[in-house]
């Protein structure tokens, strides 16, 4: 039975008790517990089922590597599923429930899994889920839908609020235990600026729990000191509750801050995400110690020796009075010792080896603690929890020969290097034979730009296994080679041999052992995997999910690793190991999305006049990261009301667009006119100062991308206009070929779009306005159409572009943000006596559409090329390249059967439904009907009184006046005509007064 136990506890505070629930019942905890060391304190070994056979599953580890107690943390709108009880801090009134069970934690109906195990081996689901398919899909997929996945979603708002914040540094600890300590030490005195993080809420790692000498004092008194020494420096930061999460490019890491999960509602950040950049990485992450495959040893009350060990001396808990202890190497002495001294019983040691003859067990048997050699666990006893063991020779085929009442088993297979941060950005492992565990491998560590080591191994996480090996290894990796150990550590006393791999008979594999916990993956699974032919470890992995979800191999890897050797008659290196990738451990969801919730979702853009479209009752449209007036409602009209009104009035009138959201792209340099001449379509380089052209953009494999107007701005300056969304993405797409490319050539980019606010002036008023404004001569001579000048109007500065995306007269003025709203305001006072209107985006959409220019995003899907749109004239034949050139050159773009773009009218002046299929006779392979077309964008026109629509059709242009037939959703057919996609002034006269 677990008892709170009269001796030990570092890490509790007896005299504040805190109360918690777990399935609803009423448990009571101490400060500084964690949720795992409390429930073994109130005797609940039981904390969930397995995934798959709903076996009952009790705490394994104590730390990250926990595979079992996951929970449902929290109620109602702070409910977080999977949470880990090994690393969640108690507090008042936690509420915490078990996983993956119905009805009820000690009453599963779900372990009939468990009795029909043999039908359900790896890699059942490849096999089975085919035939008969409509029995699969409509009978059997909808209860495996609903069993899949563990925890409960929440289905509130979460309440708590997260941030982000940034950090730079010259050298990032990752990790805080003495090797993380060491090295932080030494890279601080050679004047670095040192960031040290630590995930949990202590200090030194497992040297405090295992009696470690430093210098011959405690290595607790040791790791004090050195905290305060490096608390002291103005150079270092100390961070605990602080997991290293990832490694990726460029020194660039993710961390999580756990800031106030274990104090909620105290109105700090619950989580806090850390984006760093460090020029090196010492990763300082120790080691995890391996579980022994053996029958039962996933029953609870089986754990790993080194958490039996970490809740007797950190909490003052032990998981049972009768604790026996199976190992392959000395550290798990350690814990019979810790056991011992706590006053409860170790019956045995079993050991794997034929002889322990060190100085742990030799103090062991000084203690009357009985030690077997050569002895393993055939089978533990128990259903719930565990009541025994029965004891085998481990050279042997396993054999009972004895028996043992228990109800604890503290197991250890030995330590495996805590490689994940290593591995993250491409560190190199070798098998280290001695240790029987891979390593990081200093030949090929992960190299920075200027082919250092980007990331760093220290101490256990390096494969040193001994106190004075660990912080020498640390000063090595700080950079310190040659310094003489600080004054706060003496290496003069090494710590005692901790993690001794296995060495002599290996344990006999039986059915029913288990290699990870929490995919409830089997000794077996595995070996069915190497007879199917899943001879590569990544298959292997797939096959039978071994080491995937938040596992990432922490405990399963090496076992793993040794029965798919040993079932393909291999060595562990050549079988190699599976790829660790990041988190480390789970990053919460919330901390990623940071304060980009709700209203800030996402940072949004608004132009110099949006108070003003607000204050005058836009009805908004989301365009990118902007909000831009779809139309302007007057009331009791529908939008579809204000639409029509707004084409009119700018058609016969005046209309007044707010434009600024175009992206503006300087390009400048001796190099400017031959980029551009690469990026677009057509030729920039010749383009006139003053002049402005039309151009499409491509990427390399020739597909339309953006499209907008281009202005020569001086010799060797352009201004290059996309579309709305597209200006922060087209600038990196122009710096990517600059910096990758064409690194060489001297081109100078820079996004304006915020710079200038823009203001289109549309319709056959459209002049007369401006020239009451006055200060600039607007006329067609001075002003020609595709022309553009600068000046003044109404007494601001201004550029006025002379182009038309509405086929009417129109001007684009440009001037600065600053004035945008005053030059907006003085328009709408001076077009009063012209019927001036403002109009929105959709106004602008109708009356490009009866022009029949494209919209990028309508008429493209990134599958699109110009030629699909009859854009063949903007495209150069006189250029020998641009981007997209050599892809449009494929066969398959290059075909004359591709679909091409027409317009579309109804038989009865209906508008067609946006995305409409029109399908075609036959059909293909998959017995799906063949379609030969599609419309890309549909409206209503009013100036012809009738629905428009622009399509891509198969082999269109050719077909101009065939009718098609597009179906209604809910029956019956729209009949519609192809035709010329100009509907409107087809020969341009209206924007060229």
């Amino acid at each position: 039975m677990s008892t709170r136990l009269a001796r030990g506890g570092r890490l509790i505070d007896r005299a504040t008790a805190l109360d918690f629930t777990f399935n609803g019942k009423r448990m009571r905890g101490l400060a500084g517990d964690t949720l795992a060391s409390a429930l073994l304190a109130n005797d609940q070994m039981l904390v969930g089922r397995s995934f798959k056979y709903h076996r009952p599953r009790g705490i394994v580890a104590s730390g990250a590597e926990e595979p079992n107690a996951l929970v449902n943390l929290g109620r109602d709108d702070r409910l977080e599923p999977n949470q880990r009880t090994t690393t969640t801090e108690l507090f008042a009134d936690l509420a915490a429930g078990s996983q993956n069970h119905w009805p009820s934690l000690e009453f599963d109906v779900g372990v009939v899994n468990n009795a029909v195990a043999r039908f359900l081996p790896a890699g059942f689901y490849y096999k089975t889920f085919l035939q008969p398919r409509a029995a699969w899909k409509h009978l059997f997929e909808p209860v495996i839908r609903r069993s899949a996945g563990l925890g409960k979603a929440p289905e509130k708002p979460d309440p708590d609020r997260y941030e982000q914040a940034y950090a730079h540094c010259d050298v990032l600890v990752a990790g805080g235990g003495i090797a993380g300590l060491q090295a932080a030490l030494v890279a601080a005195a050679s004047g670095a600026r040192v960031l040290v993080l630590e995930q949990t809420a202590h200090w030194g790692g497992r040297a405090p729990v295992d009696d470690v000498l430093i210098g011959g004092k405690p290595a607790e008194d040791w790791v004090k000191a050195t905290v305060r020494a490096l608390d002291a420096m103005p150079n270092v930061t100390l961070r605990t509750r602080c997991m290293a999460a990832g490694v990726y490019d460029h020194g660039y890491v993710l961390a999580e801050e756990r800031v106030a999960d274990h104090t909620p509602g105290d109105g700090r950040p619950k989580k806090r995400l850390w984006r760093i950049r460090a020029g090196r990485i010492i990763a300082a992450t120790g080691a995890i110690e391996r579980p022994l495959p053996f029958a039962g040893n996933d029953i609870p009350g089986v754990m790993l020796a080194s958490a039996v060990r970490d809740y007797i001396v950190n909490w003052a808990v032990s998981p049972g009075d009768r604790v026996v202890i199976a190992t392959n190497n000395d550290d798990a002495y350690r814990t019979a010792i810790a056991v011992h001294r706590a006053g409860l019983t170790v019956p045995a040691i079993l050991d794997a080896r034929m002889q322990a003859d060190g100085d742990l067990p030799n103090e062991a048997r000084s203690l009357g603690i009985p030690v077997l050699v050569n002895r393993g666990i055939s089978k533990v006893k128990g259903g719930k929890r565990v009541t025994g063991v029965a004891i085998c020779a481990q050279a042997g085929e396993g054999a009972v020969l004895d028996q043992i009442a228990c109800d604890a088993v503290a197991m250890s297979g030995g330590w495996s290097p805590v490689v994940h941060l290593w591995s993250h950005c491409g560190g190199k492992l070798v098998w280290d034979e001695a240790q029987a565990a891979f390593r990081p491998d200093p030949k090929r560590p992960p190299i920075t730009h200027d082919g250092s080591a980007m990331v760093v191994a220290a101490g256990s996480a390096n494969g040193e296994l001994h106190a004075s090996a660990v912080l020498a290894d640390a000063i090595r990796a700080a950079g310190g080679e040659g310094a003489a150990l600080p004054v706060h550590a003496a290496a003069e006393a090494p710590m005692e041999p901790v993690w001794m791999m296995p060495q002599g008979a290996k344990p006999a594999l039986r059915a029913k052992m288990w290699l990870d916990y929490q995919n409830d993956v089997k000794v077996s699974d595995v070996q069915l995997a190497a007879r199917e032919g899943y001879e590569s470890v990544e298959h292997t992995k797939r096959y039978t999910t071994l080491g995937m979800a938040t596992d990432q191999g922490k405990l399963s890897n090496i076992n793993g690793l040794a029965v798919l050797a040993g079932s393909l008659n291999a060595p562990i290196p050549q079988v190699g190991t599976t790829t660790f990738r990041p988190p480390y451990t789970p990053v919460t969801i919330g901390a990623l999305a940071g304060e980009a919730r709700g209203d800030i979702f996402q940072p949004l853009r608004r132009t110099p006049m949006h108070g003003w479209h607000e204050a005058h009752g836009a009805y908004w449209e989301p365009v990118g990261y902007w909000r831009r007036p779809y139309c302007y409602p007057k009331a009791g009209e529908s939008h579809a009301d204000a639409v029509k009104r707004e084409v009119t009035n700018t058609r016969n009138h005046v209309g007044l667009l707010d434009a600024s959201t175009l992206g503006k792209i300087l390009v400048k340099g001796p190099d400017a006119g031959r980029f551009l001449d690469m990026m677009y379509t057509n030729v920039m380089s010749n383009l006139g100062v003053g002049r402005c052209r039309y151009g499409l953009m491509c990427n390399e494999n020739g597909f339309l991308m953006d499209d907008g107007v281009v202005a020569r701005i001086s010799e060797d300056t352009w201004l290059c206009h996309t579309t709305s969304g597209g200006a922060d993405r087209i600038h990196a797409h122009m710096e990517d070929w600059l910096q990758c490319e064409w690194w060489d050539w001297q081109v100078y980019t820079a996004n304006l779009t915020e710079q200038y606010a823009q203001v289109a002036v549309v319709g056959p008023s459209a002049r007369k306005l401006l020239e009451k404004l006055g200060g600039m001569d607007v006329s067609k001579e001075a002003l020609p159409f595709m022309h553009w000048k600068e000046g003044t109007i109404a007494g601001i500065p201004a550029r006025v572009y002379r182009i038309s995306f509405s086929g009417e007269l129109s001007y684009e003025i440009a001037v600065p943000a600053s004035h945008g709203l005053a030059f907006w305001e003085a328009c709408v006072a001076a077009g009063r006596e012209f019927g001036l209107m403002p109009y929105g985006t959709e106004a602008l959409h109708v009356m490009r559409a009866e022009k029949g220019f494209i919209m990028i995003g309508d008429e493209t899907d990134g599958t699109v090329i110009p030629q699909d749109l009859n854009l063949d004239w903007a495209i150069s034949k006189k250029k020998a390249d641009f981007i997209g050139k050599r892809g449009q050159e494929r066969a398959f773009l290059a075909n004359s059967e591709r679909w091409k773009l027409v317009g579309l009218e109804t038989l009865d002046g209906s508008v067609l439904p946006d995305g409409a299929i029109a399908p075609a006779p036959g059909t293909n392979a998959n017995g799906q009907r063949n379609t030969q077309g599609r419309v890309t964008s549909t409206y209503y026109s009013p100036t012809l009184k009738k629905g428009i629509a622009m399509g891509l059709v198969h082999r269109g242009p050719q077909r101009m006046g065939e009718v098609l037939e597009f179906p209604k959703m809910w029956g019956g057919v729209v009949k519609a005509r192809m035709v010329d996609p100009v509907f409107y002034d087809k020969a341009g006269e209206k924007q060229d007064v």
